[in-house]
Parts: structure tokens; C-alpha cells; sequence
């Protein structure tokens, strides 16, 4: 159970679950024991026949449906971007839920050592990786946009603007990086000419600089060619078969 803190891990195998949450990213996503969880602080509210221990996206949303009446009927404070994201298997959103849910239940306080939010995507795990394995801007919309997102909500501008957010999230963090390890990111082509005329010195000679402007960069070698006369074909005999 990683990512989960060792009193919120206790708590768990405390209530005897029907099986264990080894990840709770894919363990907790269909809602199943989560739903168990509940049925043990409220027995006459959760009946666990009702739910669907399956991992089709239909099974996730009854059972998400019938958790989120639960919820709104006992008043329970939970964010919902923490049960979107563990729906769709978001990174870090099942820990914030389970971490959410044995506050509430327990009425203590789980000890954080991660003071920002989480925002639900790889960046900390592309931030593990060196820097030439990190994620393209197709990539991160690959790992950070579920395909069950799409299949929930099918509306085409909704979904452009998760994937718009997610390439732009992209393109700000490799900023940062070339911002805060300019040596490990090569200079481009007009990089490179730029550095060139701006190591020219100061004290050159005008006429110098106006030939070297006039220089062209790329040599090129005249080739003669000698082409066939033509007129000699059409003056050969015709070959019979």
C-alpha cells in the first residue's frame, strides 16, 4: 500500500477487508471497498448487495451513484475531484480518498509530510526520471487523460479543454527545466547562429563584418556536366526484330 500513510494503512487491516489493497490506485477505483469500508461505521446504510465488485466503467458509476447518495445524505466532507480521480485511476487521488475517509471516521489527523495538493497527474513520477526518458506533450496527454474520462463524459469541447490544460501544464514544466538546467538542453540551429555573430568582436573592422555578412555559410562546388547530343539519336538507324 504505498503512498498511504502507516496509521491509514493499520486502519485498513483492522477492518478485515474481503481482500487486501496492495495498490490502492486499481483497488479502490470501482468504489466495492470503499462501499465496505462505510458498511462497518454504518451498517443500516450500506448494503454491500447493492454493489458490484466489477471493473467495467457501468459498474463504477452505479456504485459511485449509489456512494454519492450516501455521502450528500450523511453530510460527509469529501472533495469530489478526490472520487472523480479515483475513478479514473488518477495518480495520488485513491490515497487523498482513503487518507479523507479515515479522518472522517476516526476523527484524527493523518500526519502529512506533503505540504502542496496533489494535482492528480505523473509530475512526480516524470520528475524521477532522467530528464531524456520524461513524457512529450502526446505522451502526457496519454498518461494524464483516462479513456474512461472520455467514455463518462463524451463532450468533445470538455474534453479538448482537459487535453489543452494538460499540454500547456507540459509545456510549463519543461520550461522550468530548461530554466533550471540550461546546460543539459542543446542550443537549436538559430541558437547556435546567433552564438556565432555574437562572438564576433567588437572592435572588428567594418568592412570585415560586412564581408563576412556577404560570406555565404554553406560552400558549394561547381560540377560540369557534359550532356548528350541529341541530335544523334534521332540520326541512328531503327533495329528490326
Amino acid at each position: 500500500m504505498s503512498g498511504l500513510p502507516r496509521e491509514v494503512i493499520k486502519w485498513i487491516q483492522s477492518l478485515d477487508l474481503t481482500w487486501q489493497i496492495k495498490t490502492a490506485k486499481w483497488d479502490v477505483t470501482n468504489g466495492y471497498l470503499i462501499a465496505e469500508i462505510f458498511s462497518w461505521y454504518f451498517p443500516q446504510d450500506i448494503q454491500m448487495h447493492s454493489y458490484n465488485n466489477g471493473t467495467s466503467l457501468d459498474s463504477k458509476q452505479k456504485n459511485w451513484y449509489l456512494l454519492k447518495l450516501f455521502i450528500k445524505r450523511h453530510s460527509l466532507d469529501i472533495p469530489e475531484e478526490y472520487i472523480d480521480g479515483t475513478i479514473h485511476c488518477k495518480e495520488g487521488a485513491a490515497a487523498m480518498l482513503l487518507e479523507n475517509i479515515y479522518e472522517l471516521l476516526t476523527n484524527r489527523k493523518v500526519k502529512k509530510t506533503q505540504t502542496e495538493e496533489p494535482d492528480f497527474t505523473d509530475k512526480l513520477y516524470q520528475e524521477k526520471l532522467p530528464m531524456h526518458a520524461r513524457s512529450t506533450a502526446s505522451k502526457a496527454v496519454k498518461n494524464n487523460l483516462r479513456i474512461t474520462e472520455i467514455m463518462a463524459d463524451q463532450n468533445l469541447i470538455l474534453g479538448a479543454q482537459k487535453s489543452q490544460k494538460i499540454i500547456n501544464d507540459h509545456i510549463e514544466h519543461r520550461r522550468q527545466e530548461r530554466y533550471q538546467n540550461p546546460d543539459r538542453f542543446q542550443p537549436t540551429f538559430e541558437d547556435s547562429t546567433m552564438g556565432e555573430s555574437a562572438a564576433v568582436p567588437s572592435q572588428a573592422n567594418p568592412e570585415d563584418l560586412q564581408s563576412m555578412s556577404r560570406e555565404p555559410s554553406v560552400q558549394f562546388k561547381e560540377i560540369e556536366v557534359n550532356q548528350m547530343d541529341k541530335s544523334a539519336l534521332y540520326n541512328m538507324p531503327i533495329q528490326g526484330y
